[in-house]
């Protein structure tokens, strides 16, 4: 939409319109009133506020650039005026280099962009009957006290007009707009006026003055303090009861008033925290069900019988182990995995495996239960027609409109600011930039898995493991322990270098690719970056849990990386561990670092600007100067909030398999997390401008995409990483005839006969430890619970033997089973669970039907009306024709 606005514009930036054609903003002193929310005179209201330094006191720059500044702000400013703003200029109390402009938006201007905007008022009082469920009694006891802040009243609403401005419920000219409504009319207007012209290309918009430096903030008002209420009486005091009912850490355990939220910040804060909330009590079912499983493996520890045959002097004491690396490493004793083995059977258990099935399921009711949720936000927010409706087009996308193509549909000629090569080199050229950026992120993961193969060796030598060796020391850092958890670290480091980087990149190419609406570029922005963080961050958990250990050949003919590194094979007690401590250090590393961030920087900029703030002045200060002084919201708003959760949420059902408390740590997480981005948006930043949001964007998709591969990771964990099908198999194959000698199934002897037996005089050169060997055995036991292979002496020596043929076949049987059985309850849930509840639906029919009866009946009445004075006329001017004349 481009608007034909009446304005002012400078022909070039070295001509400027006579100073008497410009309108110029009222001035005004400060009042002393410091919670006033209006102009001078006390009645028209602070719609926005826009700050700049004084050019005359700018000592930076050269005097004619700060010229032009001036002119151009100017220019701008009357431009505002001229679309029927009002602005009043007031000078800073603390610093007399700044000045802050305040902007009103009168009653004509609001219904005049209100219809252009195609903002949805309301009509009357929703009339439908609503019936509370059964567990209304319950949710009401960890509701807001509703003396403390009243539910909003629901209204049927229909796109504004002004021609039907009777229809609508008017009962105050004042509140029919509420502030958030009218900051973001405001803000669409100072979006789009021009302030100046180069080579026949119009500059303008709010945007690029910030990005100039021509003003230094542009933002709306909070309407009070946090710490207490306005002591203005025509002001409301929304942000402090925000604060006291939401953001503080008491209510850690009350539901969020989310209709208040949404009416203080708008429907994309509102939908966000709908969001977090409803994942953050969904995760409670999921982690009362890990904390379970978890408890059964804790409690059937002491009876997994293959961990007590590895701890056992007189069975694992006597199994000797053959070296895992060339030359530098020795002999060891099986039983230095003992502490392992037993960490192994607490996650490595039936309940894990129960586990897994079930988070397929939940996650399927997440996103199911989610979708009505958010149809019900969608109707009582209005905005289930918004992307069709309401949403207008960038500024920086009109701005680039310089080619004319014919409409396919209006067969009428419009403005795009590419043609269809254009778009199409732009497409390619953005897609080959992401994917460099992923292939970039893989090589860096390559380089951290050849510092695991390179290092090992250096803590090989340097952890020296002795056979007879009985240091406690040693069953915690083995040099497997070592390598894995300083890579960790490095892979922590270099994911979190690589996201500063990628930001500013991905953020280039999405404005190289100039998507057309808000909404466009955020969900290109979110693939991007999501295609980006998923490589970054689950990249080493898929080495560790698919491909670590799993081909690393055996002692006498071992796998090389590179011609030169022998590739890394699991720790001793098993990949599932060491998959367990790469995501501790990646989530945990990542939530502290994220607080940081988040929540501490935000805080140690505010402490010490009002330090020095409170250090030049004891005098009261207005609430848009105390507004200035805090922090900015960054360009991409909530991007990052979601993008933490999301990346949670994958580490929670991607490899939940190996982690069952995870649910638990995450839950514990996001309840922290809530009030924490509650507490930060209400206190220490700048009231986020209030904006429309349909849904929770591209982040949907994602989700969605997350949970199928969900269903399939956790299957191939428990199949390939996890040691449960190899034990089953023994168990009912391989303990009784004709394989094994029992009587009945057992699990005993499943450590010695998976096992298999290498000869050390089979060692190569290039492989033979440096220690010798101590004592009389000439044999040693290849990779523990992993490899099945014929011993010395067979005919087949060193090759896969019938055990791990079955295994393989179990494993395969095992993923497409659990996977087909996941899946189709999935499908069967999502079919029964429809996407709107019915009483969405009649909510949306009684609305349409008020709307039509409303505004279009009234017309046609008032046009039937007319027609029949118009029927009239010509009837008496036919009689009057056709009629005789008299004689």
């Amino acid at each position: 939409l481009v608007l034909e606005l009446n304005q002012v514009i400078i022909p070039t930036y070295g001509t400027v319109p006579d100073q008497q054609n410009l309108h110029t903003p009222e001035w005004a002193g400060f009042d002393d009133k410091p919670d006033s929310l209006f102009f001078s005179d006390g009645q028209r209201r602070i719609d926005f506020v826009l700050v700049y330094e004084d050019e005359s006191k700018k000592m930076t720059h050269k005097r004619s650039d700060r010229k032009k500044q001036k002119r151009k702000r100017q220019v701008y400013e009357s431009n505002l005026i001229n679309n029927g703003l009002q602005l009043e200029a007031t000078r800073s109390v603390l610093d007399e280099k700044l000045i802050f402009v305040k902007v009103h938006a009168p009653w004509e201007v609001l219904c005049m962009y209100a219809e252009i905007m195609h903002i949805k008022l309301p009509l009357q009082p929703n009339d439908l009957k609503t019936r509370d469920s059964a567990f209304s009694w319950f949710s009401r006891l960890f509701r807001v006290d509703e003396n403390i802040i009243k539910p909003e009243q629901e209204f049927f609403t229909a796109p504004f007009q002004k021609e039907h401005l009777s229809n609508f419920y008017i009962q105050d000219k004042d509140t029919f707009f509420n502030p958030a409504t009218r900051s973001r009319i405001v803000h669409f207007i100072l979006s789009r006026v021009e302030y100046a012209t180069k080579n026949n290309v119009k500059r303008f918009g709010i945007n690029k003055l910030l990005e100039s430096g021509i003003y230094k903030a542009a933002f709306p008002l909070h309407d009070s303090s946090f710490r207490h209420p306005s002591t203005d009486p025509h002001c409301p005091s929304e942000r402090y009861l925000l604060y006291r009912e939401w953001a503080h850490p008491k209510n850690i355990f009350k539901l969020q008033p989310l209709d208040f939220i949404r009416k203080y910040y708008g429907e994309k804060i509102g939908i966000y925290f709908a969001w977090l909330g409803f994942y953050t009590n969904m995760l409670i079912v999921a982690a009362v069900v890990g904390v379970g499983c978890f408890l059964y493996g804790f409690l059937t520890r002491n009876d997994c019988t293959w961990s007590q045959e590895v701890c056992d002097p007189n069975i694992g004491g006597k199994i000797i182990m053959c070296p895992q690396c060339d030359k530098a490493c020795t002999y060891w004793n099986l039983t230095i995995t003992c502490e392992s083995s037993k960490k192994l059977c607490i996650f490595d258990s039936f309940g894990t495996l129960v586990f897994a099935g079930f988070m397929g399921i939940w996650v399927t009711l997440f996103l199911e239960f989610w979708k009505r949720r958010q149809a019900e936000l969608e109707y009582e927010w209005d905005t289930a027609e918004y992307l069709e409706q309401e949403e207008q087009v960038r500024p920086e996308y009109e701005a680039q409109c310089t080619h004319v193509v014919v409409n396919e549909i209006t067969q009428q000629e419009e403005h795009v600011p590419y043609t269809a090569c254009g778009k199409c080199v732009r497409m390619t050229f953005c897609t080959s930039a992401v994917f460099f950026w992923i292939l970039l992120i893989i090589a860096s993961v390559i380089g951290v898995i050849v510092y695991r193969l390179s290092v090992f060796l250096v803590f090989s030598s340097t952890l020296s493991q002795h056979i007879h060796g009985t240091e406690a020391i040693r069953k915690y850092l083995t040099p497997q322990t070592a390598t894995s958890v300083t890579a960790s670290i490095i892979s922590f480091v270099v994911i979190m270098v690589l996201n500063v980087v990628y930001e500013k990149v991905a953020i280039l190419i999405t404005d190289f690719e100039l998507p057309r609406t808000q909404t466009d570029y955020e969900n290109s922005l979110t693939t991007k970056m999501f295609l980006f963080q998923f490589v970054n961050y689950y990249s080493s958990c898929f080495y560790i849990a698919f491909f670590k250990g799993k081909f690393v050949g055996h002692p006498g003919d071992p796998v090389y990386w590179l011609g030169k590194y022998r590739n890394e094979e699991c720790d001793p007690g098993g990949c599932l561990l060491e998959l367990t401590t790469q995501l501790a250090i990646i989530v945990g590393g990542k939530a502290v670092w994220n607080n940081i961030q988040e929540v501490l920087l935000p805080l140690a900029k505010n402490l010490i600007g009002r330090y020095c703030a409170t250090a030049r002045s004891e005098k009261v200060v207005p609430r848009w100067e105390q507004d200035y002084h805090l922090q900015p919201i960054g360009k991409l708003g909530l991007f990052y909030e979601y993008l933490e959760m999301v990346i949670q949420f994958g580490f929670v059902t991607l490899f939940v398999a190996s982690f069952p408390l995870g649910p638990l740590l995450a839950l514990i997480n996001n309840m922290l997390e809530i009030r924490l981005d509650a507490w930060k948006l209400t206190t220490q930043f700048r009231r986020m401008l209030p904006q429309k949001a349909q849904d929770i964007g591209a982040w949907q998709p994602i989700m969605q995409g997350i949970a199928i591969l969900a269903v399939v990771t956790n299957a191939m964990i428990i199949a390939f990483t996890s040691d449960m099908i190899p034990r089953l198999v023994y168990y009912w194959s391989f303990s009784v005839p004709p394989y094994g000698s029992h009587s009945s199934h057992t699990m005993k002897g499943y450590i010695n006969s998976t096992l298999s037996v290498f000869n050390i005089a089979d060692f190569k050169n290039a492989s033979k430890p440096f220690s010798p060997w101590l004592g009389s055995q000439t044999t040693c036991r290849q990779v523990p619970y992993r490899d099945f292979r014929y011993p010395p002496g067979h005919q087949h020596q060193y090759e896969h033997n019938i055990y791990y043929w079955h295994v393989i076949a179990a494993k395969l049987a095992f993923v497409i089973v659990m996977e087909h059985v996941i899946c189709f309850v999935k499908f069967i849930i999502s079919y029964l669970i429809p996407d709107v509840s019915q009483k969405t639906k009649s909510k949306v029919k009684r609305e349409k039907y008020l709307t039509q009866k409303l505004l279009h009946e009234n017309d046609l009445k008032v046009m039937k009306k007319n027609m029949g004075k118009i029927a009239d006329k010509i009837i008496r001017g036919v009689d009057s024709t056709f009629r005789p004349k008299a004689e």
